[in-house]
């Protein structure tokens, strides 16, 4: 059996096609995940993530505001924070607004990794979103954010 099947076989119901949507997800996040690790051994999608973020955040990043971004717990970015900082690419320090929080620094191998290997990871991308014109590609984002309005959601739902 293939999973094209077996998410085919759910197409006859709204309910089943939810339950087919939400497995894909998981699914595909496995595989892009397996995929990316395997093409780029140097960092994990998890760490190229965190990554992003850092060299994208025009505001400093906390270790606690990187787990909202990421979806993930402070605990988490802390390990995969200290694992980039071992390899120079990041800085963990004191939060220069919150005495309490640590933050995360891009450092110039940060810059020079997006430099020099970024596209590879553009070409990925590209790879991905070929199968996809550029309407069904609006389509798609508009779909994804709204994803996350129903995680967020189930995030702030107030339990009773």
């Amino acid at each position: 059996m293939e999973i094209k099947d077996l998410i085919q076989r759910f197409s006859d119901t709204d309910e089943h096609k939810m339950k087919a949507i939400f497995s894909t997800l998981f699914i595909a996040g496995n595989r892009l995940q397996t995929l990316f690790d395997e093409e780029i051994p140097e960092i994990t999608l998890k760490q190229f993530m965190l990554l992003t973020m850092v060299r994208q955040s025009n505001t400093e990043l906390t270790l606690t505001h990187a787990g909202r971004l990421l979806g993930c717990s402070r605990q988490n970015i802390k390990k995969l924070a200290s694992t980039l900082e071992r390899k120079g690419y990041v800085k963990i320090g004191q939060s220069t607004s919150d005495s309490r929080a640590a933050s995360i620094k891009a450092t110039e191998q940060l810059h020079r990794y997006f430099q020099d290997t970024f596209a590879a990871y553009e070409t990925q991308l590209h790879t991905l979103f070929s199968v996809y014109d550029a309407k069904e590609l609006n389509q798609f984002f508009s779909l994804i954010m709204k994803l996350y309005e129903g995680i967020d959601q189930m995030e702030t739902k107030d339990p009773k």
